[in-house]
């Protein structure tokens, strides 16, 4: 990674209570990656994309009955993936963490997933095990970023085709402000580009024809060029959202809302009929403070910006099967 183009700094971890574990399938770019709170977290969760892969969602709505969720689960593989929060519930309960009813524990682990069936075997998927394998290394130390988890086989800039397309990745930011700390981990797959909001400019999606320079695809469309016909679904954005702030159940919802301002100022276009976008918001109440959410939701949303512009700067190409992906470290001018 050229430091010309330095990540943004921080990570999911920094949230106290908060650990994250990677498994990453060696046999084709794909994986999955965990987020665990082991005393629980509040939780929220909100859908913007129109082909989501989720498990689990309706009980995070503010008038259901369960606030409190041990794991959420990020994976590749679409729907096949969902599986891997079986393997995050089985090692949870082994761990002797969920809810309570009287007649075990029920770890609560919802879950998205991103659609890479596309780049290599996709009879090969993120499975029960898999989640388990995230399990086992899961930690409050720095994940790793980029190609990695459930951002192994994620590309971006799709909508020309994936000969165009570029590595996408997963990506964590954090910020701290007056003692509460929010951070996001967030997994890139789009089918739009990927901007930095401090500039302005796209730093991976549709590349030209000639595969050497970013086409820009808003700005292409708008010109009238039009973009190759797609399968609704494979693609997607899904993360995390997580701090240390004592929030409500509503609270996280609106949280994990307001979120989504931080994809659309990082991708474009987003939110799409083949995206699924999905994030999820965390309160683990550690700092014991009470937050404005107005603070609280302008720090989730540039959080969220920068940990989508962070999966990206961290990816490196891939080559599957001759057809080779770059990434922004390819593209990006040095300064």
């Amino acid at each position: 990674m050229s430091t010309a183009h330095p990540l943004y700094p921080g990570f999911l971890t920094d949230v106290a209570g908060i650990e994250v574990g990677h498994f990453t399938e060696t046999r084709r770019p794909t994986g999955c990656s965990v987020v665990m709170a082991r005393d629980g977290a509040v939780a929220g969760v909100d859908v913007r994309g129109a082909a989501p892969g989720t498990r689990e969602t309706d009980l995070l709505q503010p008038s259901n009955l369960v606030d409190k969720v041990h794991a959420i689960t990020l994976s590749g593989g679409s729907a096949w993936g969902l599986d891997a929060a079986s393997g995050v519930m089985r090692w949870l309960e082994e761990n002797h963490i969920g809810l309570s009813t009287g007649y075990g524990l029920v770890p609560i682990v919802p879950a998205a997933v991103v659609f890479d069936l596309g780049v290599g075997d996709a009879r090969i998927r993120p499975d029960a095990q898999a989640g388990y394998q995230a399990c086992l290394v899961a930690s409050r130390q720095p994940p790793a970023q980029g190609n990695v988890g459930a951002g192994t086989g994620a590309l971006v800039g799709k909508l020309f085709g994936m000969p165009r397309a570029m590595k996408g990745g997963i990506g964590t930011a954090s910020l701290c402000v007056e003692g509460i700390t929010v951070a996001a981990l967030i997994v890139c797959n789009a089918v739009g580009d990927v901007i930095d909001p401090s500039t302005g400019q796209a730093i991976a999606g549709a590349r030209t024809s000639d595969g050497k320079a970013l086409l820009g695809s808003r700005d292409a469309m708008v010109k009238g060029e039009l973009p190759q016909n797609l399968l609704a679904g494979t693609n997607t954005t899904i993360g995390v959202v997580a701090t240390d702030a004592v929030l409500t159940k509503p609270q996280a919802q609106r949280l994990a809302q307001v979120s989504h301002d931080g994809l659309a100022r990082a991708i474009n276009p987003v939110h799409t009929m083949l995206d699924g976008d999905t994030l999820f918001a965390l309160a683990t109440g550690r700092s014991g403070k009470n937050a404005s959410m107005l603070l609280l939701a302008t720090l989730a949303a540039e959080v969220t910006a920068r940990a989508v512009v962070n999966a990206a700067r961290a990816a490196q190409s891939l080559t599957v099967n001759e057809q080779t992906w770059p990434a922004a470290v390819d593209l990006l001018p040095a300064s």
